[in-house]
């Protein structure tokens, strides 16, 4: 049988690929150092041939990120097999996804699927887990994504999504979700999908959420301090972190009342409020 060859993080060739050949060798270097390029692809080397749950059980392990999460609110969970749709507040925007991930997955027979940004695609270990959104660019190929979540909709997964589609920002001096997509609340409705709400409890660097501030007043709209994640994601190593799960929402619960951005605000509510519990 032959060995799988280790994936290896080239940040050099991402930058390239999504940029171009302008980027100065400077930045590159400076790129390669916050994404911890080095200490990913030791771990990769020496964990080659892992994948989907197993690998994010191996990063979050004591070989790399020791993690470790209180959960309260399990009897919460559902105990039949008809697929959900877990939603949760986005304060890490990397951690906690895989944090989630795995204890729902451990709860669910394995049978989660997280909705994330189209870049985590590289990681191609949790490509059996992970389905892309595209979050730039226009025309067939947004079709193509458009048309791999509606299928993730229509198949016996569970979903786990984060409906801000971005982790958290510093809002009115509080570390908060911006607002949630109205897409979830159709979606859910539309396949007959029941919610849970899930409220993790963590947040990033003060420096992470300065530069998010400060980026918008500057009216910059790249998204620059999605760079820092990876290495908010170490800032991290060896922390505690707890999670509420809340009661199911039954889909016939978003009925006409309201429109599907306002369910979408009351879903988030309701999750913020069990922080208060």
């Amino acid at each position: 049988m032959q060995e799988q060859t280790p994936i290896r993080l080239d940040v050099e060739a991402v930058v390239r690929q999504k940029i171009g050949n302008r980027t100065p060798g400077f930045v590159v270097s400076y790129l390669k150092h916050i994404v911890h390029e080095d200490t990913f692809n030791k771990f990769f080397r020496e964990h080659s041939g892992l994948k989907d749950y197993d690998f994010i059980r191996a990063v979050l392990g004591p070989d790399l990120l020791k993690a470790s999460v209180a959960v309260s609110g399990a009897e919460n969970l559902p105990q039949d097999s008809a697929p959900v749709c877990f939603v949760s507040n986005h304060p890490l925007g990397g951690l906690d996804g895989m944090i989630l991930a795995l204890y729902l997955g451990e709860q669910r027979n394995y049978n989660v699927r997280v909705i994330v940004n189209e870049l985590l695609m590289y990681l191609t270990p949790l490509q059996g887990i992970f389905v892309p959104v595209h979050v730039s660019g226009k025309g067939g190929q947004n079709r193509d994504y458009a048309q791999k979540i509606d299928d993730l909709y229509t198949s016996r997964h569970d979903i786990l999504t984060f409906p801000s589609g971005m982790c958290s920002r510093k809002i009115e001096g509080k570390v908060q979700d911006p607002e949630w997509k109205k897409s979830v609340i159709q979606k859910s409705v539309q396949h007959k999908r029941d919610i849970v709400p899930i409220y993790f409890d963590g947040q990033n660097s003060g420096f992470f959420y300065n530069l998010a501030l400060w980026r918008t007043r500057l009216g910059i709209k790249t998204n620059i301090e999605m760079l820092y994640l990876a290495d908010e994601m170490f800032k991290a190593t060896g922390k505690h972190f707890s999670i509420k799960i809340g009661k199911p929402i039954p889909y016939t619960t978003f009925d006409r009342s309201r429109t599907p951005q306002e369910w979408a605000q009351w879903v988030r509510n309701e999750v913020y409020n069990m922080s208060k519990s």
